[in-house]
């Protein structure tokens, strides 16, 4: 084991087969090694900085009917909002004077939200914040409209793969395609953004090879952002009944993803901080180094509901934040927080 992941820390690559010998073997000795190589490959691309983002959710309507998240199309108990400019604006103005300089809006992939309301929003934020970054996190889109958001003046876009396995994709995403997922992403990568994938850890039919298919996934596209969490079953869908992601699994793979794309931008996401009450301070030790903070009207919040008890931190919550860092030698860093290999001019 220790031979495999010394291999991993100084050429950031192994085969699928060592990828799954590491999740089907490790052991708490060989997870100390390799949380401490993960570390260290951090300190030599970003250092102990925390980058903090301001997560605005802005609507939870949903065309899509996803097998797993609570804000599918047809779970009728949702109370269903979106929220207008003038509120979402209001919301970016206070983000802003707390110090933030990138912010998130995601949201289901809300047909009310046309490329017209987009684009006048995104060059109303671009106008007011000018030195501010801007992600995106709106789902599936033609590469026509996503070129559109990127001139008007977006930087970033999140787009969770979910799971690099077809026929597992295909199964969970009724109407969707794996394939267009995927060329979603390379296209957002090929118009310039910094693009964000991703996966769910614990998914019904996952296995440790799905999971190194994951990992190689994201090794072969090389994106700026990688977000993954362990999955939560919401009891209004039909996967209710499903266990539980494993935490430690998913520190697992935070390491070996930063170890597999040094310089990629790794969140200790919420569904970990709702499953693990120290799952910022364990994502750090792993390799971490993003946290979001959420904007959102606090009369909306309860109501963006993926999973249930979601753990969402106020933006306000920046002592909190700061101090769970400092106690494993972070430090909260307010800036954009661009991925080292982008900067948009």
């Amino acid at each position: 084991m220790k031979k495999v992941l010394e291999k991993l820390y100084e050429t950031n690559n192994l085969t699928k087969e060592e990828l799954i010998f590491v999740l089907e073997n490790i052991d708490e000795s060989a997870k100390a090694d390799l949380f401490q190589l993960a570390q260290a490959t951090l300190e030599k691309t970003y250092g102990r900085r925390l980058f903090v983002r301001g997560l605005l959710e802005f609507t939870n309507y949903c065309k899509n009917n996803c097998m797993y998240c609570g804000i599918r199309r047809d779970n009728k108990n949702v109370e269903r909002y979106r929220l207008g400019k003038d509120e979402i604006l209001l919301s970016l103005d206070k983000g802003y004077e707390l110090g933030y300089k990138t912010f998130v809006l995601q949201g289901g992939e809300d047909s009310f939200f046309t490329d017209d309301i987009l684009l006048d929003l995104i060059k109303e934020i671009k106008k007011r914040y000018k030195d501010v970054a801007l992600t995106l996190s709106i789902g599936e889109r033609s590469f026509e409209s996503y070129e559109k958001y990127y001139i008007a003046g977006a930087d970033r876009f999140l787009l969770r793969h979910e799971v690099a396995n077809p026929y597992i994709y295909n199964e969970l995403h009724p109407g969707l395609s794996f394939q267009n997922r995927v060329d979603c992403l390379y296209n957002l990568k090929k118009i310039g953004y910094q693009a964000g994938a991703g996966f769910i850890v614990g998914l019904p039919g996952e296995t440790n090879e799905v999971l190194a298919e994951n990992l190689l996934f994201l090794k072969q596209l090389e994106p700026a952002m990688v977000g993954i969490g362990p999955f939560i079953p919401h009891p209004d869908t039909p996967l209710k009944n499903e266990t539980i992601g494993s935490v430690d699994k998913t520190i697992v793979l935070l390491a070996l993803i930063r170890l597999l794309l040094p310089e990629v931008l790794l969140p200790a996401t919420t569904a970990l901080n709702t499953l693990c009450t120290n799952g910022l301070e364990r994502g750090l030790q792993a390799g971490a180094n993003v946290v979001m903070l959420n904007l959102s009207p606090i009369y909306v919040r309860e109501k963006y509901e993926i999973y249930k008890n979601k753990d969402s931190k106020d933006i306000h919550e920046l002592n909190t934040v700061e101090q769970k860092a400092s106690s494993v030698g972070f430090r909260v860093d307010m800036g954009r927080g661009d991925n080292i290999n982008f900067r948009r001019i």
